[in-house]
């Protein structure tokens, strides 16, 4: 387990007890001494707050006994807890993607357009496709190659090309040009209508390389 996972896990259970206590800390008892000491490290980070010679009085009288250590989550701590339990997770090996779906990886400035396209998803009468949210939240970045590793659905390749397009009339053509050599996708206004989806180009040149699960273009330059 990683230090950051171990750390989640101290915070969980520091705050499972002090949520079955009803006052909100951790007593002594509760946590084995390995915990204890990584409860010192995440106090000394502002995430846990332990009890001062005041509150460790209040905890004795409501428990009978002396409590000569307790813990309990700050603001800070929640949050950390919080935001590590919902982070974005990798996604699964290619092996694992799923029927209908293709492995994409885009270069770092293509991943920058496509941040901003699902970011503006409220605001558009096209919006991203369903999902396509959800996948560049969860992009894994290979940085052996610097390619952002995302599978896609055909609809959400799409939609993909129609981001890059949006980003290509607005300055750069660079990425959506890249995106059609090696994935054989463009965004064509000309044939995408009045249906609120984007429509496609496939240049023959390029007709292999957007089959799922088939190879891409070969250039990565």
């Amino acid at each position: 387990m990683r230090s950051w996972e171990r750390a989640l896990s101290v915070l969980e259970a520091l705050r499972e007890r002090g949520q079955a206590a009803g006052h909100g800390w951790t007593l002594d008892t509760e946590l084995l001494p390995p915990h204890q000491q990584q409860v010192n490290t995440l106090e000394s980070q502002g995430l846990v707050e332990l009890a001062c010679r005041e509150d460790r009085a209040e905890l004795s009288a409501l428990e009978g006994r002396p409590v000569r250590w307790a813990a309990r989550l700050t603001p800070y701590g929640h949050d950390t807890l919080a935001y590590g339990q919902s982070r974005p997770r990798a996604e699964p090996s290619p092996g694992n993607a799923g029927p209908g779906r293709q492995l994409v990886e885009l270069i770092p400035s293509q991943m920058a357009a496509l941040r901003v396209f699902v970011g503006l998803a409220g605001q558009l009468r096209v919006a991203p496709a369903d999902g396509l949210a959800d996948q560049v939240r969860a992009a894994s970045c290979d940085h052996g190659i610097k390619r952002w590793q995302l599978y896609l659905t055909e609809e959400q390749i799409a939609s993909v090309a129609y981001g890059l397009w949006l980003h290509r009339m607005t300055g750069s053509a660079a990425e959506a040009n890249r995106f059609g050599r090696e994935y054989g996708v463009v965004h064509s206004t000309a044939r995408a209508g009045g249906e609120g989806s984007p429509a496609l180009d496939r240049p023959p040149s390029a007709a292999g390389a957007a089959a799922p699960g088939g190879a891409r273009g070969s250039g990565r330059g």
